[in-house]
């Protein structure tokens, strides 16, 4: 089933976790909606922008496969509203920052990027049509623990 122009539901949903584990990563209509705007508002812009294929690392999470990823239970992949994305040869801090600069969204996160390594990290970016707060975050690893700095940081 096609979201978009360049963007099917299977990308959105395949999760190699809940292969592994034997979890269900099945979904409702409210669910695949969200995953519709999302591409509708996020990715496809992105794919048209840089016109190179955008690789989903993740999408919608049913809750179990959230939890078995270590995922915020509150997460905006458990609704479908966010994509854990990247473009192979695209810096993902460049990524990151044309998202912030050209496009809504809910939340963008620049996470675990490394200066100089391009593509290193991914960038999170949720688009929630009620909650367009767009909140740019840095997420980073101090002291072994996760740290979001506001802002990108790159």
């Amino acid at each position: 089933m096609n979201l978009t122009k360049n963007f099917t539901l299977h990308e959105l949903t395949k999760s190699e976790t809940a292969l592994r584990l034997g979890l269900s990563n099945e979904l409702g209509e409210a669910e695949i909606q969200n995953l519709t705007t999302l591409c509708e508002k996020v990715l496809q812009p992105v794919r048209d922008h840089f016109g190179k294929g955008v690789k989903v690392n993740s999408g919608f999470r049913h809750p179990d496969v959230n939890k078995a990823v270590g995922g915020s239970t509150t997460s905006d992949h458990c609704k479908g509203f966010a994509a854990d994305i990247e473009i192979p040869g695209i810096a993902n801090a460049e990524l990151a920052q044309w998202i912030a600069d050209n496009l809504e969204c809910r939340q963008l996160i620049l996470e675990f990027y490394t200066p100089g390594i391009m593509d290193s990290g991914w960038v999170h970016v949720s688009f929630n049509p009620d909650d367009l707060k767009k909140q740019v975050l840095t997420a980073t690893k101090q002291n072994g623990k996760t740290v979001y700095l506001p802002g990108l940081v790159a």
